[in-house]
């Protein structure tokens, strides 16, 4: 019976300590490797949450424009009632009625614009730009009179 007890103990298998340290460095390495990717990933995010905030914000402005032909620098005040839930409200968009009775929208003083223009400083997008960036067609976005 103890010779029985003692081949089982002798057969027993499991990792020894090397094995066990081999594992963990492949796990620490395939770590160091993820982490970074996984902050990249929500960096960009971010960015895109951003430029869509900005385009929405061009959308809200089509809509006033719609029942007052007449506005050119719209504030977060007049497009409030079109918004809900956007962070930055410190923006300006003007509107320009052209010769050929379309109107353009350029945004100012929004995030989105620093992403899209990759600056630091407060800059003027256009609509087109910030559909471009996002990765939508820009052409057809200009409204008629």
């Amino acid at each position: 019976m103890l010779k029985n007890l003692r081949n089982r103990l002798k057969n027993q298998k499991g990792l020894t300590l090397i094995e066990l340290l081999a594992v963990i460095v492949i796990l620490g390495i395939i770590a160091a490797i993820a982490v970074p990717s996984i902050g990249g990933l929500i960096n960009k995010t971010k960015d895109d949450a951003k430029v869509a905030e900005a385009v929405q914000i061009v959308n809200a402005a089509k809509l006033y424009i719609t029942t007052n032909p007449s506005a050119q620098d719209l504030t977060h005040d007049d497009l409030k009632s079109y918004l809900e839930k956007v962070k930055d409200k410190d923006y300006v968009v003007t509107v320009e009625k052209g010769t050929d009775g379309k109107f353009t929208y350029k945004l100012q003083k929004h995030d989105g614009g620093k992403i899209v223009k990759d600056s630091t400083s407060d800059v003027t997008v256009t609509e087109a730009q910030l559909l471009e960036f996002s990765g939508n067609d820009p052409e057809g976005t200009e409204v008629e009179d």
